[in-house]
Order: C-alpha cells, then sequence, then structure tokens
C-alpha cells in the first residue's frame, strides 16, 4: 500500500535524488531564524532519521555542521542545493527542503510557520514560535 507521505525529490542537477515517508505530509512546514538558516531561506518539512533514502547520488552529498555540531546540513557537492539536515533539536528527525520534493514549491505556501532558532529549543527548553512569512501573488 504506498503512503501518501512518501515524497521523491532531488537536489538541482539532479545527481542526489532521494525519496522520504514525510511525518505530517507537508503540514509540519516551517522556517528558521538561526544563523544558517536564516541564510539559505529554505521551507523545512519533517521526516523520521529512517524514512528518508538516498536513492542516487549518496558519493556526491556534502555536509556542514557549525556552532555545537549537532546539526548535520546535507547539500549536493556538484549543484550546491540543501536537501535536507539532521536536526539538532531533534536528532531523530530531519528537515527536508520542500523545494527539492517533485512538484512542490515553497511558493505552494500562502503562509509559514517561522520557529525561533536563535533561541534555540535544545538551549531555552522552549519551542518558540517567533513569527508567519507570507507569500501573496499578485495578479
Amino acid at each position: 500500500m504506498a503512503d501518501a507521505h512518501r515524497q521523491g525529490g532531488q537536489c538541482h542537477c539532479g545527481a542526489v535524488r532521494f525519496e522520504v515517508e514525510l511525518s505530517d505530509g507537508l503540514n509540519s512546514a516551517r522556517r528558521c531564524t538561526c544563523s544558517y538558516c536564516r541564510m539559505r531561506g529554505a521551507i523545512a518539512v519533517s521526516a523520521k532519521v529512517g524514512g528518508l533514502d538516498i536513492v542516487r547520488g549518496e558519493d556526491v552529498l556534502t555536509s556542514y555542521r557549525f556552532n555545537t555540531g549537532s546539526a548535520q546540513h546535507f547539500f549536493c557537492s556538484r549543484c550546491g542545493i540543501y536537501t535536507h539536515h539532521q536536526r539538532r533539536s531533534n536528532p531523530g528527525e530531519y528537515g527536508v527542503n520542500v523545494a527539492c520534493l517533485d512538484g512542490v514549491s515553497p511558493f505552494d505556501f500562502s503562509e509559514v510557520p517561522v520557529m525561533d532558532g536563535i533561541n534555540h529549543p535544545t538551549d531555552s527548553g522552549v519551542v518558540r514560535r517567533v513569527g508567519t512569512l507570507r507569500f501573496i501573488p499578485v495578479d
């Protein structure tokens, strides 16, 4: 039986291809205010660590860690696109870049919750929403 939350995806150049079972479909979409996410600008959705399978290109994936080194951010070494990251707040979870999912665009979301990554929940003990990012198309 196919799972409605199972999605295919890839980086920009197609060297990295993956399949992922999203924990709550696209309902977990969010942005973060930490220094890295702020610069990256991606909308991420959630998946369990065991729910993401690299189908092609594992050898071209590169990772980046900063600050505590807990979170691991993966990107294609050829095109540079961030595909997913293992979360600091929950190491048993991945954040997956919605722009890499087949048939999904960050502009499909009229509103995206923005979470406080500056005061990280692992440090503060509090998960805090600090705003909403809105996309309002012009006719």
